[in-house]
């Protein structure tokens, strides 16, 4: 039902992004007179729901178009499997993915490949045989994790995922609604753990800090280059059984698109993500979250120093 209920939300929205009406698109042309892309048709570029995807997706296409493209970023498109129907259905050409969730959610492959980079081919190969492939997957992996207060942790005895099913009573989790059908969420963790004592509180992703500070939730659902982590004293908690996959980001782009780019296109995209390490991610999602700049700004700073802008 829940499953169901996703692929309807997300024909409904992928239906409005192609009219033009969802997320802020601002095709921006600074810079854009280089040569012949700034008067070609504009890349469609998307990001989801959270802060990370918003620098991501200023990232790539600040510096797309300090190389001539003309970009229409479409902000907030929604979760991984909202996001991935607009690229298929041709309301975007491009998107920042995690390749783990790609495989789980996307591929519904619940085996774990070896290493990154196995995961990487084998996301790479999936795409291919429906028209998209990904450019090159970045240093930093933002895997999924649960995180509990340290007060909490020491209570308790919590140092594993397993040790969760030593709490008595229910054990209230916060994270995304989304969360409640993935692999790399609930399903998986009875699957691989055997957990049956977890209830989901859907949140918004970014609020479960506050709900976990707060003592709404037993339990966090976070992203380890969430630029929380960077200040206040969490225990994430060890996945033992491998659940949460290495999430390094790799976009997805249609090959129709890279056909008419050229390798301009995707060498710009790449010069982007081979300097995205996992100490740069987190500074710039903690300016977003914890020093309130703009994804805007942060990016601009960023491809100033690393000189793609």
């Amino acid at each position: 039902m829940m499953r169901r209920s996703l692929r309807s939300i997300a024909s409904a929205l992928v239906a409005v992004l192609a009219a033009g009406a969802l997320g802020a698109c601002d095709s921006g042309e600074s810079g854009a007179t280089r040569d012949a892309e700034g008067s070609g048709p504009p890349v469609r570029l998307g990001t989801k729901d959270f802060t990370e995807q918003f620098v991501l997706g200023e990232l790539y296409s600040q510096a797309l178009r300090a190389e001539g493209f003309r970009v229409d970023l479409k902000r907030d498109v929604g979760s991984s499997e909202i996001t991935h129907e607009a690229l298929e259905s041709g309301a975007l050409d491009v998107y920042p993915e995690y390749v783990g969730v790609l495989l789980s959610e996307i591929a519904n492959r619940r085996e774990r490949p070896p290493s990154p980079a196995a995961a990487y081919r084998a996301a790479k190969a999936f795409e291919e045989r429906r028209g998209f492939t990904l450019l090159s997957m970045t240093p930093f992996s933002n895997s999924n994790a649960l995180a509990v207060k340290r007060s909490f942790a020491r209570r308790h005895g919590l140092r594993t995922i397993a040790d969760l099913g030593g709490l008595p009573g229910t054990v209230e989790i916060g994270a995304a609604p989304e969360f409640r059908t993935r692999f790399e969420g609930l399903v998986g963790l009875t699957d691989r753990y055997g957990l049956d004592n977890l209830e989901v509180k859907p949140l918004a992703i970014g609020k479960q800090y506050a709900a976990l500070e707060e003592g709404e939730v037993d339990i966090a659902t976070v992203f380890t280059t969430d630029g929380q982590l960077a200040e206040r004293s969490y225990v994430l908690l060890e996945d033992s059984r491998g659940l949460f996959a290495s999430q390094r980001v790799a976009p997805v782009i249609s090959r129709r698109v890279l056909r008419a780019r050229g390798g301009r296109l995707t060498a710009t995209i790449d010069a982007v993500s081979r300097r995205l390490t996992t100490g740069a991610m987190r500074e710039m999602n903690a300016a977003v979250d914890e020093d309130g700049q703009s994804p805007s700004s942060v990016a601009d700073a960023f491809l100033r120093a690393e000189r793609l802008k």
